[in-house]
């Protein structure tokens, strides 16, 4: 269920894209965000800062896409999410000498040295994420662009979660 929850706005972006394009999908997925943080509240009682960095990264973007009819700008999401969350564990480990992946998965011990080499793969693979969604957002289709972002998006975190745990 956890699962469901923190992909909603995306599935619901894919269906809404497969079944009225990128206009309603980016409308739908600013509503799915905005439901998805109520749920959190109610459930959880809280909601991690993650969801609502999220919700305001898809109301700027997808609002000016809307907006502005222009699809350019909810195609920046992404790549806007996964450069944040790699300056953030940047400026956590460099500024402030905290391992913040550390922090998210505390029950995990593991020697220093390992978490640092944990970090820096994370933050290469978020920049090498948000290059590669620019990259497919400008050289193919928007329904190509969908496609990237949902299944190789999730197939790509995925195995980096799973490198993450063999390393």
């Amino acid at each position: 269920m956890h699962f469901l929850a923190d992909y909603f706005p995306l599935i619901l972006f894919f269906v809404a894209f497969k079944l009225s394009g990128i206009y309603v999908a980016t409308a739908v997925a600013i509503a799915a965000s905005v439901i998805q943080i109520a749920y959190f509240r109610w459930r959880r009682g809280r909601v991690a800062t993650i969801h609502w960095l999220s919700l305001a990264i898809i109301a700027v973007f997808g609002g000016a896409t809307l907006l502005l009819h222009d699809e350019t700008f909810i195609k920046w999401k992404p790549t806007v999410l996964y450069w944040l969350f790699a300056a953030t564990l940047l400026i956590g480990r460099v500024v402030f000498r905290r391992n913040l992946i550390s922090a998210l998965l505390k029950d995990l011990t593991l020697p220093d040295p390992v978490w640092a080499r944990i970090t820096w793969g994370w933050v290469a693979f978020l920049i090498g994420m948000g290059a590669v969604n620019l990259y497919v957002a400008a050289n193919f289709t928007t329904d190509t662009w969908v496609n990237f972002k949902v299944w190789g998006g999730i197939g790509l975190f995925m195995l980096a979660a799973v490198g993450t745990v063999a390393s």
